[in-house]
């Protein structure tokens, strides 16, 4: 007989919090404290000074990363922002994004004055390559396919589609730093990737952001693109593309410096954390009222998160409070009145099409031929799995015994109500 619940008056598995914490800052130490102290001292702020940290950070990320280009910005939505510009991507074209990811994802589509298009996810939580293949039209330019919660999506079927139909691929790497794929960083598959330094993110500088690319046009483009006045820093021998202006993405040398040192700690972050998940992957029983998350190569995820997608929908709340019981907080990743800005259910500014110009750019843009509508429930599978999804978190002021007693909930609430 399964073991008593404890929202049925059972013993629960934990009464002692399960630690919680987001990555990088939580590994904050004097080093980052000394690095900011003396880029203050210095007095030199401004990244265009000799010994740049914003530099030695680009120049380390490109080593780790294996790519020959890299960016510092001022945030993730800038990086998406100057990547998509530096593949050309503008007024006139669409690009596909999926409906499960941060609302900045499709303002940086807008941003360059393309069209978002909005594909389903599959049980891997990322696009839906099936969908996406659905959603091509003759005004598609590119495809931004997003790694969500560290876990990287189908790239080979999403690679293999936008070559097929001669399209640029962005990958959405902001919160899937360091995760890999099949052996490479993601990020380096497709035509140019980003990286998010959030406060929530794997490293961290409070805000920032990285793109990279292996195409030294693109990487031009973007440079253009993040600093109205990049051609002054440079003489007209030095660039390739015709100069042009744009906003200011600039980052500081504070963040600089902090992101320097962060990224010195990544792969010791990400060993945590990938441990953590493996603790609680072995200690799962075999599902019987679940499915997990479809994980396509579970080497290379960052192992800063796990999902179950439960079958019977009506059971998804008693499963969420009966581990709340247990002393595991869950809860689903979507339901009716939550407004989670990941779930594209939630991005009004989107769905109405709102336009900061009464020209109602991107959408009537005169260069758009296309028609893209938006409604609440375009994608019904992405809300039937995300209403159906509970979500469990690792982070770095957890040790393995906290991951299996995550397990351990799981297990006891599945026998019980599975």
């Amino acid at each position: 007989m399964p073991e008593r619940l404890a929202i049925h008056g059972g013993k629960p598995v934990t009464t002692e919090p399960i630690p919680s914490g987001v990555h990088g800052p939580s590994v904050i130490d004097e080093r980052e404290i000394k690095a900011v102290n003396d880029v203050l001292r210095s007095g030199n702020l401004f990244r265009f000074v000799e010994n740049s940290n914003v530099a030695a950070f680009e120049k380390s990320a490109a080593e780790l990363l294996g790519v020959k280009y890299t960016l510092m910005v001022n945030s993730g939505t800038s990086a998406l922002i100057c990547a998509l510009t530096g593949l050309g991507i503008g007024p006139g074209d669409e690009v596909i994004l999926p409906a499960y990811t941060f609302i900045a994802t499709a303002a940086a589509i807008v941003a360059v004055g393309a069209v978002p298009v909005i594909a389903e996810i599959d049980n891997s939580l990322g696009m839906d390559p099936a969908d996406a293949a659905r959603k091509i039209s003759p005004h598609t330019k590119a495809i931004l396919p997003v790694h969500m919660q560290g876990v990287p999506c189908s790239l080979d079927k999403l690679i293999s589609l936008a070559r097929k139909h001669n399209l640029k691929v962005v990958e959405d790497c902001c919160q899937c730093i360091g995760g890999q794929y099949k052996g490479a960083y993601t990020g380096t598959f497709g035509d140019a990737g980003a990286w998010s330094l959030n406060y929530y993110k794997v490293i961290s500088c409070g805000e920032g952001g990285l793109v990279f690319t292996n195409d030294y046009d693109v990487y031009e483009r973007a440079a253009f693109a993040s600093d109205p006045a990049m051609p002054m820093w440079m003489s007209e021998k030095e660039w390739q593309n015709p100069p042009f202006s744009r906003q200011c993405y600039r980052p500081s040398e504070v963040m600089g410096a902090i992101a320097r040192v962060q990224l010195a700690k990544l792969e010791n972050i990400l060993s945590n954390t990938r441990r953590l998940k493996k603790a609680f992957l072995a200690e799962l029983d075999a599902p019987r009222g679940y499915t997990p998350q479809f994980v396509d190569d579970p080497n290379g995820e960052c192992g800063i998160s796990a999902a179950i997608i439960i079958e019977d929908p009506n059971l998804v709340p008693t499963y969420a409070e009966a581990l709340k019981a247990e002393g595991v907080s869950a809860g689903t990743v979507y339901n009716e009145g939550f407004p989670d800005r990941h779930i594209y259910r939630y991005w009004n500014s989107i769905l109405f099409k709102n336009s900061p110009h009464r020209s109602n750019y991107p959408w009537k843009d005169p260069q758009y031929r296309g028609n893209v509508e938006y409604s609440p429930d375009m994608c019904p599978q992405t809300l039937s799995i995300l209403s159906r999804t509970l979500r469990f978190g690792f982070n770095v002021n957890m040790h393995d015994t906290h991951a299996r007693l995550l397990a351990s909930a799981v297990n006891k609430v599945d026998a019980a109500l599975g």
